[in-house]
């Protein structure tokens, strides 16, 4: 009987023990209960902090946005050129960090700063912000602020400008398309673009050089004359002088397409033996006829004729030919097909974008229900805690070592 009894009692304490744990913690009719003893605060705190926000909300100036759509190229062979050449350009992403989207080109150039400086200008932007010139980049920082200019997966361009003012919003919206086309009419953008703008500088250099040529002729005749020079002699200088010509032309624009093509392309190879080729024939004409001794040249007079001729002949067909490879350039980049087209101008937003108030209640009010929540849960944990000496010296641990940071 004593060890039936001892039996028993031993099987009563693990029972009692984890009723005991069962009273120490809270059960979800304990929740219930709690929740429903302060449900006037969890009600009233909630509300309060609604018509709080109500009111704050009320009190914030309305915000429009004007929105416009741009079609960027769709040619994606020509992006990492592109940036090559706007690497020096301050504000604008790095060319090594690569592109996932190439729409990213056109992005950073709108939010350049050579594109802010136009804006600036256009509308007065120091003057209507009313920033200090001396801190010009505070207005970089103000068109951040306003400005979103964002690529979405169909690839069209929004440029997104808020402003309290929805004239102004569309003007200023319509006026970044204005500048990224103004922008990349300047910048070669294209290979077309590219050889259009080599070569145009290429044909400026002739066009002077052709002038100064033509003036050392005239100061040649006004000074004493120039000297009669044969057939033979002329013939043989306008031809060495024509093929000289030719030969840095053809140079030029073999260093032109090293920007574009890899030595193995056939265009390239092309090139180069017509570039040979018209070397020995350079060679053959000055090695057999004398180019230098011409029968003209028979006292100094005559020499300075023949070199001026020489020299006018050589910066003559520079210009012609370099002229004609600048009209080609020029077809080749209108023939491209990579314009900016505008999809969609900005136009004055008829109803506001921010602030939403509705939004603002709702989320102001939710934050207050849980805080409230949160707090009246640990209002009650903490005073069954001090009704338990266990769990207060419990508590006590956990605070000392919250304040001990060893």
């Amino acid at each position: 009987m004593t060890e039936q009894t001892n039996d028993q009692g031993h099987g009563t304490e693990p029972l009692q023990a984890h009723a005991d744990q069962g009273n120490n913690d809270l059960s979800l009719l304990d929740l219930l209960i709690i929740l429903a003893k302060y449900k006037l605060l969890l009600i009233g705190l909630p509300l309060l902090v609604a018509v709080l926000a109500a009111g704050y909300s009320l009190m914030l100036p309305n915000i429009f946005t004007a929105n416009a759509k741009i079609l960027p190229p769709q040619s994606q062979s020509n992006t990492a050129a592109m940036l090559a050449q706007l690497s020096g350009i301050a504000g604008l992403v790095g060319a090594s960090a690569g592109l996932k989207n190439p729409n990213d080109l056109y992005i950073a150039m709108l939010k350049s700063r050579t594109v802010a400086d136009k804006l600036n200008q256009r509308f007065g932007l120091i003057k209507l912000w009313k920033i200090d010139p001396a801190y010009q980049s505070l207005v970089y920082d103000e068109l951040d602020k306003i400005t979103r200019v964002s690529s979405g997966k169909d690839g069209i361009i929004h440029v997104e400008v808020e402003n309290q003012d929805p004239k102004f919003a569309a003007a200023l919206a319509n006026a970044y398309v204005d500048e990224l086309m103004g922008f990349t009419s300047v910048l070669a953008v294209t290979e077309g673009g590219q050889r259009r703008l080599f070569f145009e500088r290429q044909f400026a250099l002739a066009k002077e050089n052709l002038a100064s040529a033509e003036v050392a002729a005239r100061q040649a005749l006004e000074a004493g004359g120039l000297a009669k020079v044969d057939d033979q002699g002329r013939a043989i200088v306008e031809a060495s002088a024509r093929l000289r010509g030719q030969i840095t032309v053809k140079e030029v624009q073999i260093g032109a397409m090293r920007t574009y093509a890899a030595e193995r392309n056939p265009e390239m190879q092309l090139a180069q033996q017509e570039l040979e080729s018209m070397k020995r024939e350079l060679r053959k004409i000055e090695g057999a006829n004398g180019a230098k001794a011409t029968p003209g040249a028979a006292n100094e007079q005559a020499s300075d004729s023949l070199r001026l001729l020489r020299d006018y002949k050589y910066r003559e067909t520079i210009f012609e030919l370099l002229a004609r490879q600048y009209e080609l350039a020029k077809i080749d980049e209108a023939k491209d097909s990579s314009l900016i087209q505008v999809m969609d101008r900005a136009i004055e937003p008829d109803h506001r974008s921010k602030p939403r108030r509705t939004r603002i209640v709702l989320v102001s009010a939710f934050v207050a229900f849980f805080i409230t929540v949160l707090g009246v849960f640990l209002r009650e944990l903490s005073a069954r805690t001090g009704a338990d000496p266990q769990r207060a010296s419990r508590m006590q641990d956990l605070k000392r070592h919250l304040a001990s940071w060893k």
